[in-house]
């Protein structure tokens, strides 16, 4: 079996009186692509932070990549990649200040990030575009560098949240080619989309509703137990009753 790079038993996230996380339980594993669904408010997002070492949980437990989502927070950060569709990277700096910015972030040695940074550029057709701003690139290409980004450092897990909104489907599609080679090298990815054709490509999906876990399967074992010929099907059937 495949190593458990996400554990989680029992999470709970309290702001005040009111319950974001409500008693998730779920473990991921290495090379695999999980789909992590939910209407808004759903509780995604705070869960995400948590995962991603930005937020404590209030009870429950939690290790990511063997690190406590209490005591070793800073760990976990080192260990993950992280991309979102709002903001991955800043558009007043070029393609290189943007990957040196990130390799730095990361802890990464000059001599790795130079290294990183030529291996990036060449697999992205980028060598003469490393002085772009990025403001100056199309939203698919942004897209595809913000990846390669947020994998500089080879983390075992990388989340992203909702990374190809407002792009087109043929760009879609080819950025999901790219987390299928990702997972093929055995890193873990962990991700968030609207788009229920999406989460048809997942090894296997979860489905929030009002804080809590109400489905986690595999999309065609979910599917067949909701008799539903999609998995947007299933997500209306459970989430919006």
């Amino acid at each position: 079996m495949s190593e458990k790079v996400i554990y989680v038993k029992n999470l709970v996230k309290k702001f005040g009186s009111f319950v974001a996380n409500d008693n998730l339980s779920f473990e991921v594993y290495s090379g695999e692509i999980f789909g992590f669904l939910g209407a808004n408010g759903a509780g995604k997002t705070t869960a995400i932070r948590i995962l991603s070492g930005l937020s404590k949980p209030t009870s429950g437990e939690v290790s990511i990549a063997g690190f406590d989502a209490y005591r070793q927070t800073e760990q976990i950060k080192k260990n993950i990649g992280y991309m979102c569709q709002k903001f991955s990277l800043y558009e007043d700096l070029t393609v290189k200040e943007n990957i040196i910015l990130y390799g730095g972030i990361y802890g990464m040695s000059k001599l790795l990030i130079k290294e990183r940074m030529a291996g990036l550029l060449a697999k992205l057709h980028f060598q003469k575009d490393e002085n772009r701003m990025i403001s100056d690139l199309p939203l698919g290409l942004r897209q595809k560098l913000a990846f390669s980004v947020a994998l500089l450092h080879e983390p075992k897990i990388v989340f992203l949240d909702e990374p190809t909104g407002g792009v087109d489907p043929i760009t879609r599609r080819q950025f999901w080619e790219t987390i299928y080679e990702t997972s093929s090298r055995g890193i873990t990815v962990f991700v968030t989309t609207h788009y229920m054709d999406e989460a048809e490509y997942c090894d296997r999906i979860s489905i929030m509703s009002e804080g809590k876990i109400v489905a986690l399967d595999t999309p065609e074992n979910l599917k067949k137990q909701y008799n539903a010929a999609s998995v947007e099907d299933v997500f209306i059937k459970i989430a919006r009753p």
